[in-house]
């Protein structure tokens, strides 16, 4: 199964310019909110149709501007899961299930209908109503009618933003077994960056109606293009940047100079490292080793966001260069250290981007 798309979409204030072209399986969307994450998903259904471009699907023309094509979406195999799960209240579950198996027999329709109530575990439930469900057991029959009909590709516009953490990771579990024998292209929207990464394979940071960054999901979080790629994938520590020379850096918002791995960027616009990244030696043994003090401290339920200022005390709480988290379990041992503590910047864990259309 192979997805490409070409299209660009003019809006009075808004305009989307996406360019996709893969066989991937499960891909992520991951974008601030407005940046046309959901648009791209109504062009793929036909719900909207592009201005200018294309998009085939398995070699099937699904919309071409200038050959006037635009199938509509009764026709393009496509299954489409939103925040709402637009179930139908006057209809039963099995019925709701049923409701893409078109010109399909009887006999045939109630057993694919089966099929998904017993994936989903909901046997037993075919004639309640969608009122009678919990939104978990809603989630599920809306992943079923999406997938019963067995479509080429399936959109999931950020399916489990609804539910609360239990139920948006018994949902993942039902998620990741229904496409294990799912055939075509998926592509799951997310606002939540380990929901992302625990199901995608491939990623693609949208900003501003266009695609900044691609890629394999160990990639774009290991190396970020981009600021925004960082950014969109929970780096929270940045600074701008100049080259000194093939390994060595200057952070110019952290005052300090870094070793560095090599690079391909000769002139990097920013540098970046994750909040878990830091860590503490007892003494400065190392390069990219610097003194510290903690300018405040914010308790989450399993780690601690720990802001420091490097080589003098903060005059304020918002006076800071860096966040660290660390496991609330390693806090008391590292809490009885004196200041000022040593925090290590590895030049394994650094990484270095260009600016894009938001900082250039």
């Amino acid at each position: 199964m192979r997805l490409v798309m070409d299209i660009q979409k003019e809006l009075p204030l808004f305009r989307l310019n996406v360019s996709i072209s893969t066989e991937q399986k499960i891909l992520g969307i991951l974008g601030a909110s407005g940046a046309g994450k959901t648009m791209t998903l109504r062009c793929l259904a036909g719900l909207e149709a592009p201005t200018k471009g294309h998009i085939h699907l398995n070699h099937q023309v699904l919309f071409d501007a200038e050959r006037k094509i635009n199938l509509p979406s009764r026709k393009r195999r496509v299954g489409y899961l939103s925040q709402s799960y637009a179930l139908f209240p006057h209809l039963t579950i099995a019925q709701n299930i049923a409701f893409g198996l078109h010109n399909m027999p009887f006999s045939e329709k109630k057993e694919r209908v089966q099929t998904y109530l017993n994936q989903i575990q909901l046997t037993g439930f075919e004639n309640r109503y969608p009122s009678g469900l919990s939104g978990g057991q809603q989630q599920r029959v809306a992943l079923a009618r999406a997938l019963a009909p067995q479509p080429n590709i399936l959109l999931l516009d950020e399916p489990f933003a609804a539910l609360d953490d239990h139920l948006r990771s018994q949902m993942e579990k039902y998620l990741l077994e229904m496409l294990s024998t799912f055939e075509g292209i998926t592509l799951f929207v997310t606002h939540n960056v380990e929901e992302g990464y625990r199901i995608c394979d491939e990623l693609f940071i949208f900003s501003k109606g266009a695609i900044t960054a691609s890629g394999p999901k160990e990639t774009l979080f290991t190396k970020p293009p981009t600021y925004t790629a960082a950014q969109l994938t929970g780096c929270k520590n940045f600074s701008q940047v100049k080259r000194v020379d093939a390994h060595h850096v200057k952070a110019m918002d952290w005052g300090c100079e870094l070793e560095v791995e090599s690079s391909e960027l000769s002139s990097p616009d920013f540098i970046g490292i994750r909040a878990h990244h830091l860590d503490f030696p007892n003494e400065i043994t190392n390069d990219n080793t610097f003194p510290c003090w903690i300018s405040q401290l914010r308790e989450g339920p399993h780690r601690l966001s720990i802001y420091l200022k490097l080589f003098e005390p903060p005059q304020s709480a918002s006076d800071y260069h860096l966040q660290a988290e660390v496991f609330k379990e390693t806090w008391p041992t590292l809490k009885e250290k004196p200041f000022p503590w040593y925090v290590h910047l590895s030049p394994q864990q650094l990484f270095l981007m260009k600016a894009d259309s938001l900082h250039a």
